[in-house]
């Protein structure tokens, strides 16, 4: 049986990460005091100190938390009951549509890079997406959905693209604008991998 103390051990800990992710949304890292952090989550900084070693530590942990939101949605898109193309556009669209998410733009995409320094940043977020991307082109390449690309380097392709579109939305005054531009550009170039059925292609003649 879990004791009660391991049980408010994990409440504090969550109710601080929780106050540290509507925080840092709120008021970017250097704007966020660890005081704040603490009062919001209605804990004493002795509390705070017991579960992390300073701000950056609890950044971080913010940080995990809006990344696995967003890994746990896209994974189950990918393992959804639909087609491999069908899973591969719904995923494209469920991680743009993350990226109009506040806190995703504010903590793992401004302040990240900056926060976590860029090496650590850029292995984090690999860890959390680059491992669909490449499942989803497999999937693609295994059920002749797309041609026989280098599954690899196409995967990283679209991953550098995916985080180049997720700094243009999350950077622009318009950002639904942006992202539905986005979209647009890479389901036509997922498209363009597409391989073409025998029918279709008479059909094409």
């Amino acid at each position: 049986m879990r004791s009660r103390r391991l049980d408010y051990s994990e409440s504090t800990r969550s109710a601080l990460v929780e106050s540290a992710v509507e925080l840092f949304t709120e008021r970017g890292y250097a704007g966020t005091s660890l005081d704040e952090i603490a009062k919001r989550a209605r804990v004493t900084k002795g509390a705070l100190y017991h579960h992390f070693s300073g701000k950056q530590a609890l950044f971080e942990a913010a940080f995990d938390t809006v990344e696995s939101q967003v890994f746990d949605r896209l994974e189950k898109i990918m393992h959804g009951p639909e087609s491999p193309w069908e899973r591969a556009l719904a995923g494209l669209r469920g991680f743009l549509q993350s990226c109009l998410d506040p806190a995703y733009q504010r903590i793992a995409i401004h302040e990240a890079p900056v926060v976590m320094g860029w090496e650590r940043w850029r292995e984090a977020e690999e860890r959390c997406s680059f491992g669909l991307v490449r499942t989803g082109i497999q999937s693609l390449i295994e059920v002749g959905e797309v041609d026989d690309v280098p599954v690899d380097v196409t995967a990283r392709l679209l991953f550098g693209a995916l985080s180049s579109a997720a700094i243009e939305i999350a950077s622009s005054p318009e950002p639904k604008k942006v992202s539905a531009q986005v979209e647009e550009v890479l389901v036509r170039l997922l498209v363009g991998f597409r391989r073409v059925p025998p029918a279709e292609h008479g059909k094409a003649s």
